[in-house]
C-alpha cells in the first residue's frame, strides 16, 4: 500500500479530507466487511433535503459476477485499471420525494454530499475512492436492475491505494503528479460574485 498524499491546503484540515484522492492504483488488500459497511454507514448518515435521503448504493465485491458485471458497464478507459479494485460500487438517486413524490432537484445534490461523507471515512481508514462520471447509464440500468424514477449517478472504485507502478506508464505519471487545486480567490467570494473574500 502507498503512504498518504497529503493535500497542499492553504489552511489546516483534518487529516483525512487533507489525505483523500483518487488513485487509480489498488493494492491487492481486501476490504473487510466492517470497513466497507463503516465507509457506507458515513453516507447513509449524510444531511439531505426534507431528510429524504435519496441515495441507494449498489456493491460489488472482487473476484465475484457482480463486480465482473458492474465492471463492464464502465467505460474501457476506467476498465482498465478499475478492474483491479477490491470494491467497486455505483450511487443511485432516487428522482421524486418520497413524502410528495414531487421532483427532487436537490437529489443528485444529495448523493454527492453522501458520497463525500464516505470518501472521508474511507481516507480515514487508509482507503480512497475514485469516482467515475465514465460509465454507459443504460447498461448500469440494466446490468444493476435499478427501476425507474432511479438514476445512476456515479461509480466509484474503492480500496487501498497502491504503487504507481502497477499502472501503465502515462496513468503511472498521472498517478505520481503534484496535487492541485484553483486558486482560492477564483471560487471563493463575499457577498456577491467576485468580490474578495
Amino acid at each position: 500500500m502507498t503512504q498518504p498524499r497529503p493535500a497542499p491546503t492553504s489552511h489546516s484540515l483534518l487529516p483525512a479530507i487533507a489525505q483523500r484522492w483518487s488513485p487509480r492504483a489498488y493494492a491487492d488488500t481486501a476490504v473487510s466487511d466492517e470497513a466497507l459497511l463503516a465507509v457506507l454507514e458515513a453516507g447513509r448518515w449524510a444531511s439531505s433535503c426534507f431528510n429524504d435521503q435519496p441515495w441507494v448504493f449498489i456493491v460489488a465485491r472482487h473476484g465475484t459476477a457482480e463486480h465482473a458485471a458492474m465492471l463492464a458497464t464502465l467505460m474501457p478507459f476506467n476498465q482498465a485499471w478499475a478492474a483491479a479494485a477490491p470494491v467497486l460500487l455505483y450511487s443511485i438517486a432516487r428522482e421524486n420525494f418520497a413524502h410528495n413524490g414531487e421532483a427532487n432537484k436537490h437529489a443528485w445534490h444529495d448523493v454527492g454530499a453522501a458520497t463525500a461523507n464516505m470518501a472521508i471515512e474511507a481516507s480515514a481508514r487508509g482507503m480512497q475512492m475514485h469516482g467515475m462520471a465514465g460509465f454507459d447509464g443504460a447498461a448500469a440500468r440494466a446490468a444493476l436492475a435499478i427501476p425507474a424514477g432511479h438514476a445512476p449517478v456515479t461509480a466509484f472504485t474503492l480500496g487501498f491505494p497502491g504503487p504507481a507502478s502497477m499502472l501503465p506508464e502515462k496513468l503511472a505519471e498521472r498517478e505520481e503528479a503534484a496535487r492541485g487545486r484553483r486558486p482560492a480567490e477564483t471560487m471563493l467570494f463575499r457577498g456577491t460574485w467576485n468580490t474578495a473574500l
